[in-house]
């Protein structure tokens, strides 16, 4: 039964999915999306616990040598995601059940739980596939349920940020379609463990094939994941959709792509295999761009959610600046970054959906003074700037420290220098926030304690985030050894 987890995850909620349709009531969709999402994360410790004890789980659905067998592959990172990604999805739906009639219409609400359903399913696919073909069919779910979760608001801000990042998004699937094509041509394998066997017997014939093949996933999966300079879809859809979608496209729909990046890199080929080959060198400089490039564009923006989402761009240089450091430590650091950022960045976008709605203004200058009348609110999100910022014990800091000696490892000293200065820039778009919101009389006048407060049931699920986080960075060492 245990081995048959991640196709019951996957199952369960595409069935609930279809369940929503047919009820009319707004509570009983929020219920079942609800407890759908807590079985999922219930069945996913279970899974974590069967692969810790025994090893890799692999199930075949259907024959593994066929075109259309199916084979799910969950190691401990896959089980780790699995617990994590479940986990946040369940804290944005509950924080949903109180916030989403704020934001959308209420003929739209049913919607939005299907489509979160959805998302999830797919995003779960993605993780535990091992063959090319359905990891793309979940990706395409995937990234149609983020284009409608965008589009609800039915404003024209986000009609015209969903076209942009579906036609973005068709260019990376294109891509990534056809490097799928090119892999069976010379492999006739669709499955990532065989395809693996063939290229490291055969590689060397195909070098110029294998080095495109690269490129192609690089650059389609490089877009879907925003990972700069493909980043220009995100900061306008991160932004405009509800704040509960801006938090599962941040925190969990871009880091599943570049999750099977690191499955196609290391896994369908292999360390030795990409480490000849230039990619990996343009992979580094992507990670070492987007990190700093992403924060300075964070530092000009007036919109705190824009700001929120531009610091996304940067966070995902530091994963794919530990994919193209082309080392073990380096991949386990780049996995560990995906579930340490899903916490945070789920949490401050939640947050900043908060401080929307009681200032009723989008605009960081108009949280002067809001620590006056929202401390706990802004307490938590000064936490979750505290991890992103790199102060210690929290994982944005685990994740700078570990990249850091990777680099002395490899011989690649300078490149701290990278991570330094753009932990340096995350302070300058950060610290004002916090800074205008507690202290200064010019900010604090006119206010009034605790008068903008959030009900704790409604703070309860950030409360989650903030403690998973913090538990993350104490945890930090055993996570990174497992990976």
């Amino acid at each position: 039964m245990i081995e048959l987890i991640p196709f019951i995850n996957i199952l369960f909620l595409i069935i609930f999915s279809f369940t929503i349709i047919i009820i009319k009531k707004d509570k009983i969709v929020k219920f079942m999306s609800l407890i759908s999402n807590l079985a999922v994360f219930i069945l996913s410790i279970f899974l974590l616990i069967q692969v810790l004890d025994n090893g890799t789980l692999l199930l075949n659905l259907g024959k593994s040598s066929s075109l259309l067998g199916i084979q799910f592959y969950v190691g401990p990172m896959e089980a780790v995601l699995s617990v994590v990604f479940t986990f946040v999805m369940l804290m944005i739906l509950w924080f949903s059940y109180s916030s989403i009639e704020n934001e959308i219409s209420k003929s739209r609400i049913s919607f939005f739980y299907i489509l979160i359903n959805l998302l999830l399913a797919s995003l779960l696919g993605v993780i535990y596939s091992n063959d090319l073909f359905n990891s793309y069919v979940f990706i395409e779910v995937s990234t149609l349920s983020a284009c409608g979760l965008i589009i609800l608001k039915d404003k024209k801000e986000n009609i015209k940020a969903t076209i942009k990042y579906l036609i973005m998004s068709t260019i990376g699937s294109g891509l990534v379609l056809m490097a799928i094509a090119y892999v069976y041509s010379i492999t006739g394998h669709l499955n990532i463990s065989s395809i693996n066997e063939v290229i490291i017997s055969s590689y060397q014939n195909h070098n110029n094939a294998v080095l495109i093949i690269l490129g192609l996933f690089t650059v389609g999966l490089g877009i879907k994941s925003a990972v700069f300079p493909l980043h220009s879809w995100l900061p306008d859809a991160h932004s405009s959709a509800p704040t509960p979608a801006s938090a599962a496209l941040s925190a969990l729909v871009i880091k599943v792509y570049v999750f099977m990046l690191i499955k196609v890199l290391f896994r369908m080929f292999s360390y030795e295999i990409i480490n000849d080959f230039i990619i990996m060198d343009i992979i580094l400089l992507l990670g070492s761009m987007g990190m700093i490039f992403g924060s300075i564009m964070a530092i000009f923006q007036k919109e705190l959610k824009r700001m929120v989402a531009y610091s996304s761009v940067a966070q995902m240089g530091y994963i794919v600046f530990g994919i193209g450091l082309g080392t073990v430590s380096g991949t386990a650091i780049a996995v560990y970054h995906i579930i340490g950022h899903a916490v945070t960045k789920s949490s401050l976008f939640l947050i900043s959906g908060l401080f929307i709605e009681k200032t009723s203004s989008k605009k960081i200058e108009d949280l002067k003074g809001i620590g006056k009348e929202m401390p706990i609110t802004l307490g938590l999100f000064t936490i979750g700037a505290f991890s992103m910022v790199g102060i210690p014990i929290l994982p944005g800091f685990i994740s700078k420290w570990y990249l850091s000696l990777t680099c002395i490892e490899v011989g690649r000293v300078p490149l701290i220098l990278i991570i330094l200065a753009s932990s340096l820039l995350n302070v300058l778009y950060y610290f004002p926030i916090i800074i205008n919101g507690y202290f200064g009389n010019e900010n604090l006048e006119g206010k009034i304690y605790k008068s903008k407060k959030i009900e704790l049931k409604r703070l309860m699920p950030v409360f989650l985030l903030v403690i998973a986080m913090i538990l993350i960075g104490a945890f930090s060492s055993r996570l990174i050894d497992l990976f």
